[in-house]
């Protein structure tokens, strides 16, 4: 039981260290060898590189707020939350294992942007892509993995659901 224990800690620390050091060293090669606004373009203008520095969230949401707010809701709240998560991650037993990796992405990719965010004093993105009918906002690899993240958690809640109808129609052909 002790062995499962810690191949299973070992497991969900690859994981997040995993998400963390990707988006870190991505960040830190965009630092060295883009400037800032600089744009390359990968795949024609679908995909390119853009380096920008954010001092808000998401699409820069909140970068005109005060800098004590701004310290108290992208940092204070997000480091109590990853600190939950975490505790939780490794807290409960009976978690599914879709579950544990969802944590995973989320953490890592938080803790990555918390990390920036506190050393840098913003967050560094500098993907973006530009689809015909649609373009995203400029990221990086931690939003990716936040973003699988509450994938892997939306197609686990979806099946849980479709599971629970399937279990009381089932039930309801038999009584």
């Amino acid at each position: 039981m002790h062995k499962i224990k810690s191949i299973r800690w070992s497991i969900l620390l690859f994981l997040l260290v995993l998400n963390f050091g990707i988006d870190q060293i991505s960040k830190k090669i965009v630092r060295v060898e883009i400037g800032e606004f600089e744009q390359i373009s990968i795949i024609k203008d679908r995909f390119t590189l853009l380096k920008v520095e954010n001092t808000g969230a998401f699409l820069s949401l909140g970068d005109e707020m005060p800098y004590l707010f701004r310290l108290i809701i992208l940092t204070g709240l997000p480091l109590a939350f990853l600190a939950y998560g975490t505790y939780y991650l490794f807290a409960k037993r009976n978690l599914s294992a879709s579950f544990q990796i969802a944590l995973c992405f989320l953490i890592g990719g938080g803790v990555g942007n918390l990390y920036d965010r506190i050393l840098h004093g913003s967050v560094t993105d500098f993907m973006h892509m530009n689809f015909y009918f649609f373009q995203t906002g400029i990221f990086n690899f931690a939003d990716i993995s936040i973003m699988i993240g509450i994938g892997i958690l939306l197609v686990q809640s979806l099946r849980n659901k479709i599971d629970s109808t399937r279990s009381s129609v089932e039930a309801n052909e038999l009584g």
